[in-house]
């Protein structure tokens, strides 16, 4: 590892290189500045983020509880204080990355305005977000190294030895903000040609993991919406060849690819599996279509019609022009989606489900893990869910089950506040709270993630100040409800003018033009006001 005192003796170095032309540079400042700014391109990002993931998913291999977790963000901004949040409560960001999720980017980051989550946003407004995310956390990292900098400046000024040494070894052991990112590519927004072109910018911008569902792309619904339509195993496998060729291509040979299979509330496809012989991948996706055995080829005039096992099936096709599966398939549809995905190239599994139940996640995983022992799960951990009311009527059921008294509880009705300190209330947020522990243990789950949280908190955080603000708080309603409590919880965004650079700023002024830079961090700097 190179250290801080390596750093200035290399740049000093190379200034002498130049003699008399570079005497104004100093050593110690390009020696900070190249510290501030350890990644030069997305591609260094992907490569170093690559390498957390891959290691973070064999200590999981090791020990469920070694379980990972992201939430998503949709601004860089938003990103950058969830990371230095984390760094702030945990001391680390091992085990913690973002999450970006296609939703967010249709819903609020279109030049269309706020879009459905289906693949009608610019694609290329995926990479961007990337880019900003990444953009803003090394940003996150100039700015607590500027401060560590001139904090180590004062203790030399005093004379303190001691201080200045333990934050020259702060330095050498910075832990930096940059985390991975795994990036949500939709059903690659065409074919496996278009998806290989935008899996490119997204692993440019800095993705190391890409997740890719097996929608029809001009087809594709949001993973918790109705009408949802998958497509042939081959064609999926496509796909994600298509985005393994892409990070191949640009040197991130251990890059992750996250398959989602959407089969377990999508009844519909799009196509028929082309079938070389029985019991080939085509024919196994094929036979999971709702057909009707037909003894006159003349009833199907036109029509499609399967041959299976010397018999005349006509699947049955909707006005949509649509063919369905069968009812009661769907788990069975995963399980082969998965098995297949993780045999042709997937690294990470994504089984999106309709409720959030450890045994029926846990009911497929053991499938799946009978053919790949090994296989690791994404698993949403979805705002989409009630997550108060799925685990209530679960701990209801339970009781029932049991033989307990369930008299006192309503069920329809379990999600009303009146049972939040009820016994039957208090077991249900239990076992919410240890819902990622314990699916991590039995389910397979390697990384837990919250697509929407900040979508959310966003609006309940505007609500809650603009009904204060524009009431009788007035002013109080701002300064009580959000300034107040950024002083008191440390939030780093009080000091707003510092977290936009400022500093940083001044720094450079310094380095650039020495006693003759007019610096905005002075004495009649309103932030002076928050250092108490």
């Amino acid at each position: 590892m190179t250290t801080y005192q390596d750093s200035i003796a290399k740049a000093q170095t190379l200034i002498g290189s130049h003699p008399g032309t570079w005497d104004g540079i100093n050593a110690e400042s390009v020696a900070r500045m190249k510290l501030q700014n350890r990644f030069n391109t997305g591609l260094d990002i992907a490569k170093y983020t690559a390498g957390i993931m891959r290691r973070d998913m064999a200590a999981y291999d090791l020990d469920p509880a070694n379980y990972t977790q992201s939430l998503g963000c949709w601004h860089g901004f938003i990103g950058q204080q969830k990371l230095i949040a984390i760094k702030k409560h945990f001391g680390t960001t091992k085990q913690k990355y973002l999450y970006l999720s296609g939703w967010m980017v249709a819903a609020l980051r279109s030049d269309f305005g706020p879009l459905p989550d289906q693949s009608m946003h610019e694609k290329t407004s995926v990479a961007a977000l990337i880019e900003e995310l990444y953009t803003f956390l090394k940003q996150a990292d100039a700015r607590e190294l500027g401060m560590m900098f001139r904090d180590l400046d004062k203790a030399r000024e005093a004379g303190n030895e001691v201080e200045a040494q333990r934050l020259t070894q702060a330095i050498d052991n910075y832990e930096t903000h940059v985390v991975p990112i795994i990036a949500d590519i939709d059903a690659g927004f065409g074919n496996a040609e278009a998806t290989y072109l935008l899996a490119k910018k997204m692993i440019e911008a800095g993705a190391c993991a890409l997740q890719i569902e097996n929608q029809v792309s001009d087809e594709k619904q949001c993973g918790h919406q109705d009408g949802k339509v998958t497509v042939p195993h081959e064609d999926f496998l496509a796909k994600v060849r298509a985005c393994r060729y892409a990070f191949l291509e640009l040197g991130v040979d251990d890059g992750i690819i996250v398959t989602r299979t959407d089969s377990l509330g999508a009844g519909l496809t799009k196509q028929i599996a082309y079938s070389k012989e029985p019991g080939d991948i085509g024919d196994q996706y094929n036979s999971f279509l709702d057909c009707e055995e037909i003894s006159d080829i003349a009833q199907a005039n036109g029509d499609v019609i399967i041959n299976r096992g010397g018999k005349l099936l006509k699947p049955k096709r909707l006005p949509s022009n649509l063919f369905q599966f069968r009812e009661g398939t769907g788990a069975d549809r995963c399980v082969l989606d998965c098995i297949t995905s993780l045999q042709n190239g997937a690294d990470l599994l994504w089984i999106e489900t309709e409720k959030p139940h450890i045994e029926q996640i846990a009911s497929m995983v053991d499938r799946i893990r009978e053919v790949i022992p090994n296989a690791k799960l994404v698993y949403n951990n979805s705002p989409s869910f009630n997550w108060t009311l799925n685990f209530r009527q679960q701990v209801y059921d339970a009781w029932a089950e049991a033989g307990k008294d369930v008299s006192a509880y309503d069920r329809a009705k379990l999600m009303s506040a009146d049972y939040d300190a009820t016994a039957l209330g208090q077991e249900a947020d239990d076992k919410i709270r240890t819902f990622q522990k314990d699916a991590a243990a039995r389910a397979g789950i390697f990384h837990h993630l919250i697509t929407l949280p900040t979508y959310h908190t966003a609006a309940l955080s505007t609500d809650n100040l603009a009904k204060e603000y524009f009431g009788d708080a007035g002013m109080l309603g701002y300064v009580e409800g959000v300034q107040r409590k950024e002083i008191r919880q440390g939030i780093a965004c009080v000091k707003h003018q510092n977290m936009s650079g400022s500093d940083i700023g001044d720094d450079h002024k310094d380095y650039f033009a020495g006693e003759a830079a007019l610096k905005a961090g002075g004495a009649h700097n309103t932030m002076n006001q928050f250092a108490a």
